[in-house]
């Protein structure tokens, strides 16, 4: 925590498609932080410094563009990450570069959403969890096969690195930083002023379920079709081997190689996607949208439910309900 001497410095990495909104964003927030830090000490505290980088040509050297604190010597204790509105960065062989060594400097790396790509050429997520926006999750994952991508969640904190999910998560990580850097009350007191919620949310609140489809297994392909052509009706594996043309065994291990899941846990993705768009645009109960979704027994429903999102069904449609 930074109590006394100078403000910790945290730069943030500007690159080609670069998200201006959460440059601005995080130097707001940080900025709200410094100045409650002070308010609630009742003196003046060294707060955080923030810096913007960026590589320049034609060598592709990676320089201070922006400091809010030029007056002091620069090096970054924690180096950002942002995300991108566009696909997520290429290759970008001299930021990795210097990302890898300010981490051998000592600095704490941190990315948000497509950021994570970018993190990852480093090497540094090699056999670590790290996280990225849900809809990346297949990309990162066959791009950078060491890395163990988990994007259930909305920020993995592993020390010396954090990634966080979706475009928005920016915010999550800033107060992350905050609690780190200046303690967890401004932590709590940033969140107020500016609305928004402390971390603790996880990135499955909002993910939909999004199948693998190109994998080019027809066999399975057939039956995920016809699965979804089911409705919400109850499915043996033996029916779903039969419609592939294979024997239960093969089927199973053909299914979870082209999916990445078990067909039971493919079934539940599938019905809980139709629970979440019931509870989200209409007004059944919650036992009726579990009778709806192929389930007798809405207990078992209510625990399906809040394994694959994170959230009970009474608390996912207070949060994301558009119905009257």
């Amino acid at each position: 925590m930074t109590v006394d001497g100078d403000p910790a410095e945290i730069g943030l990495l500007l690159y080609p498609g670069v998200q201006l909104a959460a440059i601005h964003g995080l130097t707001d927030l940080f900025t709200v932080a410094s100045r409650l830090a002070g308010e609630r000490a009742g003196r003046s505290l060294p707060g955080l410094r923030v810096s913007q980088w960026c590589a320049r040509p034609p060598d592709g050297a990676v320089a201070c563009v922006a400091d809010s604190h030029p007056h002091l010597p620069s090096g970054p204790a924690v180096i950002v990450v942002p995300p991108s509105l566009g696909a997520p960065p290429d290759d970008a062989a001299p930021l990795a570069r210097w990302l890898s060594e300010r981490h051998g400097g000592g600095s704490i790396l941190c990315s948000v959403c497509a950021g994570t790509f970018l993190l990852a050429q480093t090497g540094l997520l090699d056999g670590r969890a790290a996280t990225t926006h849900w809809s990346y999750t297949d990309v990162l994952a066959q791009r950078f096969p060491a890395v163990l991508v988990d994007t259930d969640k909305l920020i993995i904190d592993d020390g010396d690195v954090i990634t966080a999910g979706g475009v928005m998560a920016w915010t999550d990580l800033g107060l992350r930083l905050v609690d780190r850097l200046l303690g967890p009350t401004v932590m709590m007191a940033t969140a107020r002023f500016l609305l928004v919620d402390p971390p603790g949310r996880e990135q499955r609140y909002y993910s939909n379920f999004a199948p693998r489809l190109r994998h080019g297994d027809e066999a399975v392909l057939k039956v995920q079709h016809w699965l979804q052509a089911q409705g919400m009706a109850q499915v043996t594996i033996l029916e779903m081997a039969q419609r592939a043309g294979l024997g239960e065994r093969t089927f199973l291990r053909r299914f979870h190689k082209a999916t990445g899941l078990k067909p039971t846990e493919y079934c539940q993705q599938l019905r809980v996607g139709k629970a979440r768009e019931l509870l989200e645009f209409t007004s059944r109960t919650v036992d009726q949208v579990a009778w709806s979704v192929g389930y007798a027994d809405p207990g078992a429903f209510r625990k399906v439910f809040h394994k694959v999102t994170g959230l009970s069904p009474g608390d996912y449609r207070r949060r994301f309900s558009a119905a009257p």
